[in-house]
């Protein structure tokens, strides 16, 4: 399976594409900040066709091209309901610095939006999703994970978004977002997996789960739970 990203605008936030080997459908995870034009360079390089767009949660820095890329390709963006109404209303998931940076920008919902709830399983182009709800960082934020085959066998991947980052943690001071909850999250959602799962957080380098839960600090003493 084809796994790959690139960070995007100013806020480097990673935009995901995946897609079986030798498909022409493919998904795409967290078009944030100035990814429209270079994923759609990447998607005519490979010859891929997105089929809808999966968001880990509705800051702007992760959904700020959602509705062009939804438009050009007309497929439909899956957001939990907790944080639907940023896609049009962005602002009141920020504080005032955030805000000062749109300015005068517009942001609008998707023509179709489609609504993830825990425990779902969404299959889009082939792919199977299960969805885990990561409140804490924002009060829809949403892990996604899925399965890939390798050489040395399957290999499990979890989109983390903001919630878990290499070495680190989403920050929990925007509107909506809990500390405490967000590591109840962590420990209940993510913990719980196997060490070699690998993470694709929302920002920065991939991890495994078993390397954060050995060194990140932010996780000390938090054990998993159910």
């Amino acid at each position: 399976m084809l796994v790959t990203g690139f960070p995007a605008g100013m806020f480097q936030t990673n935009c995901y594409i995946l897609a079986h080997d030798d498909a022409s459908d493919c998904v795409v995870v967290d078009p944030g900040q100035d990814a429209a034009e270079p994923l759609a360079q990447f998607l005519d390089q490979q010859g891929l066709t997105p089929r809808a767009v999966l968001l880990t949660h509705g800051h702007l820095d992760h959904t700020w091209s959602v509705a062009p890329v939804c438009e050009r390709y007309g497929i439909p963006a899956y957001i939990h309901p907790d944080d639907r109404y940023m896609l049009s209303d962005p602002g009141r998931g920020m504080g005032p610095g955030m805000k000062q940076i749109v300015g005068d920008a517009v942001f609008r919902e998707p023509a179709e939006v489609i609504e993830l709830a825990d425990g779902d399983e969404v299959t889009v182009a082939g792919i199977d999703f299960v969805v885990d709800h990561t409140p804490g960082h924002t009060q829809g934020s949403v892990v996604l994970r899925t399965e890939i085959t390798t050489g040395d066998g399957p290999l499990q991947i979890a989109l983390t978004g903001d919630t878990l980052f290499q070495g680190s943690i989403g920050r929990s001071d925007l509107p909506g977002g809990d500390h405490d909850q967000l590591l109840a999250s962590i420990a209940a959602k993510l913990l719980v997996l196997g060490d070699d799962t690998a993470i694709l957080p929302g920002h920065g380098g991939t991890s495994t789960i078993g390397h954060e839960r050995a060194g990140n600090p932010f996780l000390v003493g938090l054990s998993a739970s159910r």
